[in-house]
């Protein structure tokens, strides 16, 4: 009898067959943001812009995107990134359409939490001296409030705010000079991310659950407006925040006090970096809503290596919700330090030097594309380290360097 050998593909075969998949899957976001800039000469950068921050140049700023794309100046991407006519509201609601088409989950968790930019001197609209997460102390930054998309399929940036401080929007000459529209006025944290919230509320994003760090759960405006909607959150508190049980109001930290040795469940909070997150767990019940078929819960997360270290979340959820669940929601904000730490190693999130209000909403999300297109492919299992080396323009550092030395300045 005939034995048959199938034919393995020839390793040059499967590089080429990852370059077609590529090629398509750029095509693919090619044709979701062109649509949205009139003039060719914008769309032309644009899709420029979009490539170099997927190409493996190092530092995506001005000169080395411009390198990448073969431009003599950074002039057009300054250009695109200022003073060119696109409305970049209408590309983020792209982005969170396409997001839905290719990660939609009617599981999926809402993440909300802040990022800070690290800046020089005073004109950088929102620049202030505040803390910064990303530094870990009080530093001259800028911050922005995201809201990330976590499902199964992966997690990304779904939307952006950047933070104006009082001392700005209190001196209008300021804004003016930065370009912050005359009619924005200050806002919260928690409540630029109550309109980051609405605005996916409103475009029917597939999601059950909100979560937060203490920065949002202590706000109760924000979790009163989230059980107004009937949206299920597991938002972290500090010690301080307040909570109705038994008839009365506790301060959170008087409860964790209370809590004793026995109780608790051992659960994993989803896997890390090195593998399953395990903590101790308790819920306690507090006072039930309106709604009759929801409840509200103070969920603890106690750390195995140090007990005394505790966590506390107000759970919102419907009454047959589980621990597992709220467990697994609450170890979900993980994904959106991760979205972090990938759109700024990857894409260049952080990489920007404008100044303006304008500049800054144009970069960050054109940069939440480029991570987004990521996303998409690391679900789709393409592989992602390889192939923008092929598909991608290469840095050509003639004309950097032609330009330099055109002018007579110096060549690093």
């Amino acid at each position: 009898m005939e034995v048959r050998q199938e034919q393995c593909p020839a390793p040059g075969d499967l590089a080429l067959e990852t370059v077609r998949e590529w090629t398509l899957w750029l095509t693919e976001v090619e044709r979701w943001l062109m649509p949205h800039f009139a003039r060719c000469e914008a769309r032309r950068h644009a899709w420029a812009y979009i490539r170099g921050l997927l190409s493996p140049v190092e530092r995506k700023n001005g000169w080395q995107l411009a390198e990448v794309n073969g431009d003599a100046t950074p002039y057009g991407i300054q250009h695109l990134l200022g003073r060119a006519r696109w409305d970049v509201a209408a590309v983020r609601d792209a982005l969170r359409s396409y997001l839905v088409q290719h990660m939609g989950d009617p599981h999926a968790v809402l993440v909300l939490d802040e990022t800070g930019f690290l800046k020089k001197g005073q004109q950088s609209a929102g620049v202030a001296r505040q803390y910064s997460g990303t530094a870990g102390r009080v530093e001259n930054c800028q911050i922005g409030v995201f809201l990330a998309y976590a499902s199964v399929h992966g997690h990304a940036l779904l939307d952006r705010a950047l933070y104006l401080p009082k001392a700005w929007t209190d001196d209008s000459a300021r804004c003016a000079h930065a370009g912050v529209p005359a009619e924005q006025l200050f806002a919260t944290k928690p409540q630029l991310a109550r309109q980051l919230l609405q605005r996916a509320f409103e475009a029917g994003v597939p999601a059950a659950w909100v979560t937060g760090d203490s920065v949002y759960g202590d706000d109760r405006r924000l979790r009163v407006w989230l059980e107004e909607q009937d949206h299920a959150y597991v938002m972290a508190v500090s010690g301080k925040e307040y909570v109705w049980r038994a008839g009365r109001q506790h301060q959170v930290k008087s409860l964790l006090a209370a809590l004793g040795t026995e109780g608790w469940d051992r659960l994993s909070a989803g896997d890390g970096t090195k593998g399953p997150r395990w903590y101790d767990w308790m819920w306690l019940p507090l006072s039930a809503p309106w709604q009759s078929d929801w409840r509200r819960w103070l969920l603890v997360r106690r750390s195995l290596s140090d007990p005394t270290e505790l966590t506390a979340y107000v759970v919102f959820a419907p009454h047959a919700t589980t621990l597992v669940t709220v467990v697994q929601v609450a170890g979900s904000r993980w994904t959106i330090e991760r979205s972090f730490e990938e759109a700024k190693g990857e894409v260049g999130l952080d990489h920007y030097e404008v100044r303006s209000w304008t500049g800054w909403y144009r970069h960050i999300t054109l940069a939440m594309w480029a991570y987004a297109l990521l996303t998409v492919l690391r679900a789709v299992q393409l592989p992602i380290e390889e192939a923008p080396k092929k598909t991608l323009p290469q840095p050509t550092p003639r004309s950097l360097t032609a330009f330099k030395a055109a002018r007579g300045l110096r060549c690093h």
